[in-house]
């Protein structure tokens, strides 16, 4: 798979402590991705953006999606940050909060075990 200008991007992860995004975190700062921040929930996320200069290219979020009130997290930063580009990651695969996401303007919805490099690139490239 070609990861062409992958090292010019920058990432924020906001997750609640998942080994897996642990690995995923690890595999793109190997491709040279630079991870502005890693925080643990959305309001700590969002107050972590407000700090920054330039918002990151990208900001992949795993949290518990069947929370309703992280649906409302969600809009909120969303509404706080509109250019950002949101990348969801999840086990569940379920198409109600698919929906939600889509509708709440994520560019992506990951799978558990899918590529997060190839979400990546095609996210670049629409």
């Amino acid at each position: 798979m070609e990861t062409k200008n992958i090292n010019r991007i920058t990432a924020a992860f906001i997750n609640d402590k998942s080994p897996v995004m642990d690995l995923i975190h690890d595999d793109l700062v190997s491709l040279g991705i630079e991870v502005v921040f890693r925080s643990y929930n959305i309001t700590d996320g969002n107050n972590q953006f407000s700090t920054l200069k330039s918002l990151p290219t990208i900001c992949i979020i795993d949290l518990d999606f069947s929370n309703k009130d992280i649906i409302n997290q969600l809009q909120e930063l969303k509404n706080q940050h509109p250019t950002l580009k949101l990348i969801a990651h999840s086990d569940m695969d379920d198409k109600k909060i698919i929906k939600e996401l889509s509708e709440l303007g994520f560019s992506k919805y990951v799978l558990i075990g899918n590529d997060m490099k190839k979400v990546i690139n095609s996210i670049l490239n629409d």
